[in-house]
C-alpha cells in the first residue's frame, strides 16, 4: 500500500472507566476516573510501537470529555475528528474487578455522547489517508452511530484500507443480543482481520471448540486472518490452512484484565502493518501471537490501559526473560 499519513484510524467509543482504587476512611470504595474505550486503547498501544494513529468519535463537552481529549492527545493520537458535543454527556462505565482480575461493567450511556456520532461528522479525507481502518460493535448499538460506522467502513473499503474488527461484546449495552449478533455478523462480513475472544466465539458459534468455531467463521466470511484470544490459555491464529497457537505469559501480579484484549489487538495490527497480509508463514504467526500475548500480559499488571501501554523494548525484554 502506498505511503499514507496515518497507519491506523479507529472509530468508536471513548469513555471514562471508573475503576476501584481502595477504600475511604469510611469504608466506601474509591473510584479512579481512567480514560477508556477499546478503540483508543488500541491506538495508544500502536503509538507506543511507533505508528501514527487518529480517532473518530464523540465525547461530551464536559469535564470528562475534556479529560479524555487531553489523555488521547497526550499519548499521540490525532483528534481532528473527535467531536465535543454540547448537548450529550460523556459516557461513563463503572468497572468492578473480581479477585481473579475478571470484570463486570455498569454503563451510564442512555444516551452517551459516543452514541450520537452522525454519518455527516465522519471525515472522508481522514479515512482515505490511513492504511488500516479499525472498529468494534459498541459504535453499532444504536441507529445513528451505526449508520456512521457503516458509512465509515464503506469509505475505508473504497479507499483500499485494510479493515480490522474486534467485536468487543458488552451485553448490557444492547437492547437485544440478537441485535449484537447481527452487528458482529456484519463486522465479520466486512473485515480482513478479525480479533475475537473465546466467549465471543461461543456466543456466535455455539461451541467451545474454538477450532470448529474458527472454521465456521472462515467458511461463512472468508476472513484472511482470524485471531482468537483464550485468556489464561493463550491465543490462536488461523490463516489460509494454518492453525498456530502460542502459550500465555501468566503473571502472579496480575491486578486487572482491562485493556488486555486491546493490547493484543494493537500488537496484531502492528504486525500486519510491518509484514502485510499476503504471505505470512507459520513462523510469522507464532511471532505475532507471542508478542501480542506478552504485551497483553504486561498490561494486566497495571491499572488502566491507555496511558500505561508497554513499549516494544519492554515486551521484547519480557519475552526474553521467560525463555
Amino acid at each position: 500500500m502506498e505511503k499514507r499519513q496515518f497507519d491506523v484510524i479507529a472509530l468508536g467509543e471513548l469513555l471514562i472507566d471508573f475503576t476501584e482504587n481502595g477504600f475511604s476512611s469510611q469504608g466506601n470504595p474509591l473510584m479512579e476516573a481512567n480514560p477508556g474505550g477499546a478503540p483508543c486503547n488500541v491506538l495508544a498501544m500502536l503509538e507506543r510501537l511507533g505508528k501514527k494513529t487518529a480517532f473518530i468519535g464523540k465525547v461530551g463537552k464536559d469535564m470528562f470529555g475534556n479529560q479524555l481529549k487531553s489523555a488521547v492527545e497526550e499519548v499521540g493520537i490525532d483528534t481532528r475528528n473527535l467531536i465535543l458535543d454540547e448537548k450529550y454527556h460523556t459516557t461513563l462505565a463503572f468497572v468492578h474487578t473480581y479477585p481473579d482480575g475478571d470484570r463486570d461493567f455498569s454503563f451510564y450511556r442512555d444516551p452517551g455522547a459516543d452514541m450520537m456520532l452522525t454519518k455527516d461528522e465522519v471525515q472522508k479525507d481522514l479515512i482515505e489517508s490511513s492504511r488500516i481502518f479499525h472498529f468494534g460493535t459498541l459504535s453499532s448499538t444504536h441507529e445513528g452511530v451505526r449508520e456512521a460506522t457503516r458509512h465509515a467502513i464503506e469509505l475505508a473499503k473504497e479507499a483500499g484500507c485494510i479493515i480490522t474488527f474486534d467485536p468487543n461484546l458488552r451485553p448490557p449495552l444492547w437492547k437485544s443480543l440478537d441485535d449484537a449478533r447481527a452487528e458482529i455478523e456484519y463486522g465479520m462480513s466486512k473485515c480482513d482481520v478479525l480479533k475475537i475472544s473465546d466467549n465471543e466465539v461461543e456466543f456466535m458459534c455455539g461451541t467451545t471448540d474454538y477450532d470448529k468455531g474458527a472454521a465456521m467463521i472462515q467458511e461463512k466470511y472468508n476472513i484472511p486472518l482470524i485471531l482468537i484470544t483464550l485468556g489464561k490459555d493463550g491465543s490462536r491464529a488461523y490463516y489460509k490452512n494454518m492453525r498456530v497457537e502460542a502459550a500465555p505469559f501468566l503473571q502472579e501480579n496480575t491486578i486487572e484484565t482491562t485493556g488486555a484484549g486491546d493490547t493484543f489487538c494493537a500488537s496484531t495490527l502492528n504486525y500486519v502493518l510491518d509484514h502485510g497480509l499476503n504471505d505470512l508463514t507459520e513462523e510469522n504467526l507464532k511471532e505475532l501471537l507471542t508478542f501480542a500475548n506478552a504485551a497483553s500480559s504486561i498490561i494486566t499488571t497495571r491499572k488502566g490501559a491507555l496511558r500505561v501501554m508497554p513499549t516494544r523494548e519492554e515486551v521484547e525484554a519480557f519475552i526474553e526473560s521467560r525463555k
